[in-house]
């Protein structure tokens, strides 16, 4: 492959990739700031296997990049998604809404890439084809 036709890696999730609402990008920036544990240095977005109901889809803190992580920069908080992880987030949308049974972080469009749903893996919240992290 000539260098002119080398496919160029990118270290950072770009909208492309992920969307993140404004509501939910102030949302985790206050999750991010409201931390009482200086080894966290960001949140990372995680796809599990979801036997029959698809993928599951959550987020977590945590206290380490690794060398297959992408970096989503927002305005208060960073986000770490590994390459495989991004391959099934690609297209979706990651909300916060308030619903019946209260406000959550949502992953919308995930039936359109992978067939899956959402999880949270703080609160173990699963919502069909959005779930959330409250």
């Amino acid at each position: 492959m000539s260098a002119e036709n080398a496919v160029e890696y990118r270290h950072e999730v770009g909208p492309d990739d992920v969307a993140i609402t404004p509501e939910a990008s102030k949302q985790l920036a206050n999750l991010f700031k409201d931390v009482d544990d200086d080894s966290i240095e960001a949140i990372r977005v995680y796809v599990a296997g979801g036997g029959c109901g698809g993928m599951t889809y959550g987020m977590t803190f945590t206290d380490r990049k690794t060398e297959y992580d992408k970096v989503l920069k927002g305005d208060g908080y960073l986000f770490y998604v590994d390459i495989v992880a991004l391959n099934f987030l690609r297209g979706v949308e990651i909300d916060y809404a308030t619903r019946d049974t209260g406000a959550t972080f949502v992953f919308n469009n995930v039936f359109q890439t992978t067939g899956g749903s959402g999880l949270c893996g703080a609160c173990g919240a699963a919502t069909g084809g959005g779930g959330g992290c409250g």
